[in-house]
């Protein structure tokens, strides 16, 4: 008698392997370079202001730096972290420690020299005002009465001749004389 193997069977013992192959360590998360990771963060857009939130668990709000340099905002926080020894006995390390850092673009329009932070509870809240937006208005168009003396464009041949005079001279009389020709 010819045994088949079972379809069910077979995802078992697949299963079984992949569960061996993602618990060997090379398949673990790494840790964050040098001790230095992200941070979580909110950006809230009002009509008055950015307000970016940044979630900062275990962290002393002197071990913060906000810093704002042309249009990049960072925000550094936390302590080098000490090193613990290799046999320190952790079955599983989630909790970092350490630095963590982030860089943000601000949008155009925001005055940074007027912002404020405040940190509560882990959450670091930064509020930045926005510049107030040129307000459309309109301009008055006045119509003048009559322009009272109109001064041409000077061409070397050409006389300057105001608006009072009535008639004008012929070639050679003096500016600002009539023609006495009939």
């Amino acid at each position: 008698m010819v045994r088949r193997p079972s379809t069910f069977g077979e995802l078992i013992s697949l299963r079984r392997t992949m569960d061996r192959l993602f618990d060997d360590p090379f398949f673990r998360t790494m840790p964050a370079a040098r001790g230095v990771r992200r941070m979580p963060m909110d950006v809230i857009d009002t009509p008055d202001a950015l307000i970016l939130e940044a979630a900062l668990p275990g962290v002393r709000p002197e071990d913060i730096e906000v810093s704002v340099l042309g249009d990049v905002l960072t925000l550094m926080a936390g302590a080098d972290a000490a090193e613990s020894p290799a046999h320190a006995g952790y079955e599983v390390r989630e909790v970092r420690r350490g630095r963590v850092s982030r860089s943000v673009t601000l949008p155009q329009g925001l005055r940074t020299e007027d912002a404020i932070a405040s940190f509560e509870n882990g959450l670091l809240q930064l509020t930045i005002p926005k510049a107030k937006l040129a307000e459309r208005r309109q301009i008055h168009i006045s119509v003048a009465s009559q322009a009272t003396e109109f001064v041409a464009p000077e061409t070397p041949d050409a006389p300057v001749m105001s608006g009072d005079e009535t008639s004008r001279g012929a070639p050679g009389d003096e500016p600002g004389q009539a023609s006495t020709d009939a």
